[in-house]
């Protein structure tokens, strides 16, 4: 597990990025950039008042001088940054006041910062809810139109074992063509870190055992995958033993490509996913790294509320390596 994670840090540090953290007094968050600094993963980029986050890094005796601290109430960018927004997003009716007001906000700031190059990538959600995403898919956007995005998991555990899960944080009842999107988007993900993609597309269904629209809809899913994506090994729908089981995969798909060797798994909906990730995690000792999002132009990543320092290290050692490979 932790070898494939130091490999990242690795390959971080081979090319260190600007990182934005708009939660800029989260004790977890400033200890992490420590670690970042010393190490040599990033250059990490705070949004807030630059005196009151030396004052908590102090109280924690943490090293801030090397952090990079933007307050949007001064930045000499800020109403460049506002004039963007609201070309971006005057369609929708918000005015330019509306512009400057959301510019002053932390996550609205950092993700403007990433929009126009003048950071890397941004990694957030420490210390609030999924909802300050938002920014992110306002300003920076799918990397397609109408393009969904998406969340995945590395679920790892200590024997080396690696699997993706997907969606596990954003787009709650996904369609077939959503559903496709997701499987091709995470078995690029998996590729950047060494896997060769075997996709099981899941359902309470295997190829037909049920009825149900719900079964439907993950069997068009894999019909799509295929179509556009043919060298790609996928499989559905599937129940999740015959994903992960050999034996009950020769039982119930007997001619599947997918033998109880999948290392993707594509839930059809937030519900399945977000349920089936924690409750690995906390019954089959998985550690569980991300979300990662995946669609986005370029490389924005969340946190779970409950994250450890060694978890923001490490998705920002992930999100440093993406930006990499986007500049």
């Amino acid at each position: 597990m932790r070898d494939t994670l130091n490999q990242i840090r690795e390959k971080a540090r081979a090319g260190p990025k600007r990182i934005v953290f708009p939660d800029a007094y989260e004790e977890r968050i400033l200890r992490a950039a420590e670690i970042l600094v010393r190490e040599k993963i990033a250059y990490p980029f705070f949004i807030g008042d630059r005196h009151q986050m030396e004052q908590k890094a102090r109280e924690l005796g943490v090293e801030s001088h090397s952090f990079e601290v933007r307050d949007p109430r001064y930045d000499v960018n800020a109403e460049r940054y506002a004039q963007e927004y609201y070309a971006l997003r005057r369609h929708k009716g918000i005015t330019l006041e509306q512009a400057r007001e959301a510019m002053r906000k932390p996550h609205y700031f950092g993700a403007m910062m990433v929009h126009l190059g003048d950071a890397d990538g941004m990694v957030s959600g420490a210390s609030t809810e999924t909802k300050p995403f938002l920014p992110a898919f306002e300003i920076i956007r799918a990397k397609e139109t109408f393009h969904k995005v998406s969340g995945v998991f590395l679920m790892m555990w200590p024997d080396g074992r690696l699997l993706f899960f997907a969606d596990c944080s954003t787009e709650i009842e996904p369609d077939a063509k959503d559903l496709a999107e997701i499987a091709i988007d995470t078995a690029e993900t998996a590729k950047r870190f060494g896997a060769t993609p075997k996709i099981a597309m899941l359902s309470f269904s295997t190829h037909g055992s049920a009825k149900h629209p719900s079964a439907d809809k993950v069997r068009e899913a894999t019909q799509i995958v295929r179509y556009k994506r043919p060298e790609l090994i996928v499989d559905g729908e599937l129940q999740v033993d015959v994903a992960l089981v050999p034996d009950v995969a020769r039982l119930k798909a007997p001619d599947s490509r997918i033998q109880g060797d999948a290392n993707i798994l594509i839930f059809p909906s937030l519900d399945a996913g977000n349920i089936a990730y924690k409750l690995v995690e906390r019954l089959a000792k998985a550690h569980a790294v991300g979300p990662i999002l995946q669609g986005l132009q370029k490389p924005v990543n969340d946190l779970s509320r409950g994250c450890s320092v060694d978890d923001i290290v490490d998705i920002t050692a992930i999100t440093v390596v993406e930006a990499q490979r986007s500049s």
